[in-house]
């Protein structure tokens, strides 16, 4: 699904310095893989998973999606993947804040085709269901929890059944039960669809569920580690 080969991606500084965040990362990522990554904040986690993601693209190396090399791919195609294939659960949530959590989790359908374009408050409804939130579905941002946030920010990111989920801390807001449930979703979610999904987090109790485990370390991925 995703293959990174010898990936860099340096960022020029404002005294015109450059600043090495990724140094030569490789990594294969396989439709039904779990994948943890874990790392000292600034690590360079957070870049790698837009670099996964089409977000971003690497100053250096090869990548490609779904076969295809990325650098051959326009914006616009790029985006078309992104919003076909991959859904994001972000640390820092970015929902809409004048929509309630029905409408921002209907907001991916909103580009999909065919049923899932027609069927997409159903889709949207259910999914916030399955995250506990049934009984909150029409309430806005600010009316929730960070935790209610949280689950809302992971209903957006699954309502489309993405091939591959990029999730960032997706227990940061969580209480330990409703966390554990959080995780078990994921990993239903993934398991019913095939998808790939892969976690960045800072707790070895999450890390510990995936099937292969990475940290990140001055910019390089190691295999096998779960300490942070």
């Amino acid at each position: 699904m995703v293959e990174l080969n010898q990936v860099t991606r340096t960022v020029r500084l404002s005294d015109d310095q450059s600043l090495d965040i990724l140094r030569g990362v490789d990594l294969s990522i396989r439709a039904g893989d779990h994948l943890s990554i874990v790392g000292r904040s600034g690590s360079g986690k957070s870049t790698l998973l837009n670099i996964l993601g089409l977000l971003d693209l690497p100053s250096a190396g090869e990548m490609r999606f779904a076969g295809q090399p990325v650098a051959s791919m326009s914006e616009k195609r790029r985006a078309v993947a992104r919003g076909a294939s991959v859904g994001f659960i972000f640390q820092q949530f970015n929902l809409l804040p004048g929509r309630t959590a029905l409408e921002n989790v209907m907001t991916p359908l909103l580009y999909a085709r065919g049923r899932q374009f027609w069927r997409r408050e159903q889709l949207a409804a259910e999914m916030l269901d399955r995250v506990g939130l049934a009984d909150r579905m029409r309430e806005k941002p600010h009316k929730l929890s960070g935790g209610e946030q949280q689950r809302v920010a992971i209903a957006r990111a699954l309502v489309r059944s993405p091939k591959l989920i990029l999730a960032d801390e997706p227990t940061g807001a969580l209480d330990v039960e409703t966390g554990q449930a959080v995780m078990a979703l994921l990993d239903g979610v993934a398991l019913e669809s095939g998808a790939a999904l892969v976690t960045i987090t800072h707790d070895p109790t999450v890390a510990g569920l995936a099937h292969r485990h990475f940290r990140l370390q001055d910019g390089r991925l190691h295999v096998g580690v779960l300490a942070a």
